[in-house]
């Protein structure tokens, strides 16, 4: 009773102290007032789809570093562990940049089929603005999310794919040639196959060529993949290569590493549907079923071979499966996925074992026989296996539409496809190899053969991945 006498009158000393100087202040014209906001460009955002996009662009991003990284990382020799990570990291940086200053307008900007343009420069017309004129915020839209949403979460896509490449040339390449050709490859190959596939206007998304490429067959890893084959031809072979062993030095960090690309790839290819519907969990769990069947078949191909399935071809299986569902995560059924998750584990074993023995080429980590073959692998078979119970669609205007594959009678959908494959590959490759020769006359691609035998990781940064005492 004594408490809440005090307490009362603790109150009342305040309020008698405090009670008039607020009343002055209520009624004082030299209080300004709450200015007037007019709602300028607002539209009514999904929150759900909100919600799904940024944890989509996130898990995208987790796939490049810690995920890449450790799959890479574990993969090469001990004396160049840091210098793959860092590669990871550091295209992490760079990439971002690159795209928040000119890469989001040049893969999205314009309605050119072929190119796009600087209108989004500097994010222009992408982030929020002031209006003056009618004293509010612009927020711009893209569908049910804000256009801010969109570009973040095909700059995750950016960052990726250029590290991907790094897997051709892993324990070789100078690095800071190695950040040259990514800028220079990032702008002049994958920006224009992005528009091609995905810009408004684009020649492979509208009209006669129309191709099916949910979340980046063709975008993503067929460019990667055959330009990390021209890299690996030019660049040249490893000092020791096919002479001395040059087994993974930690396969538990590559295991580790395909784990987290396996979580990271739900957001990869759900993300895609650019919303939290029905054909991003159709493309969820045609993932997770692909990735799967990639694992059984790459791990039985090997039991069969060499009497014993091992933990890299189970990692290297699910990595197959996952990189030849991405173009057709949102045109085929689960069980659909499945049969192209094995056919990509399959077709990538027998390109990272037979072709690369046949031919002898460098392919240090697999980039191409893994994201080249795979992703081509996945592309041609989205031509074939595409149904309409899984593509239909009504748009804005009420008018239905659906893509369909080979089997349901679209031979010209397939042709598409095909025609996408060539396109794409073809822009690689040109491209891939002008850069490369023209930065071997100014910068030279490859470290010094003293400087490679010591290991990337002292050389390049002048640090140790591993101090035995």
């Amino acid at each position: 009773m004594k408490v809440r006498c005090r307490s009362s009158l603790v109150w009342g000393v305040i309020l008698l102290a405090v009670g008039p100087r607020l009343a002055v202040a209520q009624g004082s014209s030299d209080v300004a007032p709450m200015p007037e906001v007019n709602v300028v460009g607002l539209p009514e955002f999904e929150k759900g789809d909100v919600a799904w996009m940024l944890t989509s662009s996130a898990l995208v991003l987790m796939m490049t570093a810690p995920g890449l990284a450790l799959f890479y990382g574990g993969l090469v020799r001990k004396k160049n562990i840091l210098g793959v990570m860092m590669q990871c990291v550091f295209l992490m940086g760079l990439m971002s940049v690159v795209w928040a200053l000119w890469g989001y307008s040049l893969a999205f900007g314009g309605e050119s089929p072929y190119f796009g343009n600087l209108d989004h420069i500097c994010l222009h017309g992408v982030i929020p603005s002031w209006d003056a004129d009618n004293g509010g915020p612009v927020i711009p839209a893209s569908g049910t999310v804000p256009t801010s949403v969109f570009m973040v979460f095909q700059g995750m896509f950016f960052i990726i794919t250029p590290a991907l490449i790094a897997g051709a040339f892993a324990e070789r390449m100078k690095f800071s040639t190695m950040c040259v050709f990514m800028i220079l490859w990032g702008t002049f190959v994958y920006c224009p196959i992005a528009h091609w596939v995905w810009g408004e206007g684009g020649w492979l998304l509208d009209g006669r060529f129309a191709a099916l490429d949910f979340a980046g067959g063709t975008v993503v890893h067929i460019s990667s993949g055959v330009s990390a084959l021209v890299c690996a031809l030019l660049i040249g072979k490893r000092v020791g290569f096919g002479q001395e062993p040059m087994p993974p030095h930690n396969l538990t960090y590559t295991c580790i590493g395909a784990a987290l690309l396996w979580v990271g790839w739900f957001g990869f290819n759900a993300g895609s549907a650019l919303a939290a519907n029905a054909s991003a969990a159709n493309a969820f769990v045609a993932t997770h079923f692909a990735a799967a069947a990639g694992v059984l078949g790459w791990s039985v191909a090997e039991w069969i071979k060499i009497g014993k399935p091992g933990i890299l071809g189970a990692c290297s299986g699910a990595v197959a499966g996952l990189v030849c569902i991405t173009p057709a995560a949102g045109a085929v059924t689960p069980v659909q996925g499945m049969i192209l998750g094995l056919a990509g584990g399959l077709g990538c074993y027998f390109a990272c074992t037979t072709v690369k023995n046949k031919f002898g080429y460098d392919d240090s980590l697999d980039a191409f026989g893994v994201h080249g073959v795979g992703g081509t692998i996945g592309a041609v078979l989205t031509g074939v296996f595409a149904t309409k119970a899984v593509t239909y669609s009504i748009g804005e205007d009420g008018t239905a539409s659906a893509a369909r594959g080979l089997l349901e009678g679209d031979v010209q959908q397939f042709v598409n496809q095909l025609i996408g494959v060539a396109a794409s590959a073809g822009l690689a490759i040109v491209g891939t190899f002008i850069i490369l020769k023209v930065l071997d006359a100014t910068m030279g691609l490859r470290v010094t053969e003293d400087e490679e035998i010591q290991g990337l990781d002292l050389s390049q940064h002048g640090e140790e991945g591993y101090i035995f005492l």
